[in-house]
């Protein structure tokens, strides 16, 4: 006999579970607690099986009926709805976020801090609001694309590319590990605006250098800055290196002091060497009484727990009067290379220096020799340099090594 709308209302819970059943293994279970839930009783291969298919009356007869039908029509195509039904929430619960989450904490190990965080930024900001929800497996290009239009229009066209490269990683990762069939973001090339790349700010006349250090001796602020400020042209590392250096990364008493920072903190996840000319010496044994007590050789002025902002050395420049066009931090470091290369130091010994990765394999297996004394000797005479020119020294007085030899 069929079960009917006025039963279920009438029926009153009792003091243990009793079934209400309707036709075709559907019934309804009368909890104690009055609650009344669907239920489908049916077999696969002989066993016997139970699939849950809602609540009362969030559920009516009428429906829970459609759910069994639907049930049985997978049934009929030798597909078990129980594992049908455990593979949608399955799929579910892998969303773009929870994928891409556990992706980037697998990377975790190998990025720094602030590279950690930053694509972590890029996912939360950007990705997450409107993708984060939608199951990975079946996120689309259009998807993607709407996504990556909306950061396109805010005027971030490189990092909407970033944000696209993200994503592609993280699907990717959602393939391997069989979540997803593929990596949509591959539909997407030349669908964003192209970037328009543009060298770096620096300053590399000589005689425009002179000026910038002797407006960088002349700044007046927290000693933390000051000492930055001077440090950044001496050793062109990058800011985020300078900005985050450890007192017990330095080693000042040794007969050629230097600097070693660690791998974990350098882009290229390599240990970097810096020799420390004595100018740079004299500026860290003068900031040692100040800092010195702390990790952090340039701390933040809003604790010594963290370093200095990456912007510090930028908003310094400004408040001397140079504009984002004529340089930056990171152009200190352009600044170097181009006036090492034109004073005939070896390209190979400038790129070390500079920490740059080698695409060519023999010159990279030639490059592990790290050829510390010629970076030495390189670093004393590009900090001297500096001193002269900062002191209105003959501007032309540091020949070309070519032009010295040719002279020998």
């Amino acid at each position: 006999m069929s079960l009917t709308e006025t039963a279920i209302k009438t029926a009153k819970p009792a003091e243990k579970p009793y079934k209400l059943f309707d036709e075709r293994g559907l019934y309804l279970l009368v909890n104690p607690g009055g609650g009344r839930l669907w239920r489908l009783k049916y077999r696969v291969a002989g066993r016997e099986k139970l699939l849950a298919i809602g609540a009362y009356p969030d559920l009516s007869l009428a429906k829970a009926r459609e759910r069994r039908d639907e049930a049985r029509r997978l049934l009929a195509d030798q597909i078990d709805p129980s594992a049908r039904k455990k593979a949608e929430r399955l799929a579910q619960a892998d969303t773009f976020e929870s994928t891409a989450r556990e992706w980037l904490e697998l990377q975790r190990h190998g990025l720094s801090e602030k590279t950690f965080l930053r694509k972590l930024g890029w996912l939360e900001d950007f990705l997450f609001p409107y993708l984060g929800r939608h199951p990975v497996a079946k996120i689309t290009a259009p998807d993607l694309l709407a996504a990556l239009k909306r950061i396109e229009a805010r005027g971030f066209r490189e990092t909407a590319h970033r944000a696209r490269s993200t994503a592609s990683n993280v699907l990717r990762f959602a393939v391997a590990s069989g979540r997803a069939e593929r990596d949509v973001s591959v539909d997407l090339r030349g669908a964003l605006a192209p970037v328009i790349t543009t060298n770096r700010a620096a300053i590399t006349v000589p005689v425009q250098i002179g000026q910038l250090m002797r407006s960088i001796y002349a700044y007046r602020g927290q000693r933390t800055t000051e000492s930055t400020l001077k440090l950044a042209p001496l050793l062109f590392v990058r800011p985020t290196e300078l900005r985050a250096a450890e007192w017990s990364e330095f080693d000042l008493d040794a007969t050629d002091p230097e600097w070693r920072i660690p791998a974990s903190r350098m882009k290229m996840r390599d240990e970097h060497v810096v020799p420390l000319p004595r100018q740079a010496v004299d500026i860290l044994r003068d900031l040692a009484p100040i800092t010195g007590g702390g990790r952090y050789v340039f701390p933040s002025l809003r604790g010594a727990h963290r370093p200095i902002s990456e912007n510090t050395v930028n908003f310094a420049l400004r408040s001397m009067g140079y504009s984002g066009e004529q340089i930056t931090g990171h152009g200190f470091r352009a600044m170097a290379s181009t006036c090492l290369n034109e004073q005939g130091f070896p390209p190979d010994v400038i790129e070390l220096q500079l920490a740059h990765s080698e695409r060519n394999e023999v010159r990279a297996a030639y490059n592990r020799a790290k050829r510390i004394p010629e970076r030495r000797a390189m670093m004393q005479s590009w900090a001297d340099y500096l001193d002269r020119l900062r002191l209105g020294g003959h501007i032309l007085a540091y020949e070309s090594r070519q032009s010295s030899d040719r002279a020998a």
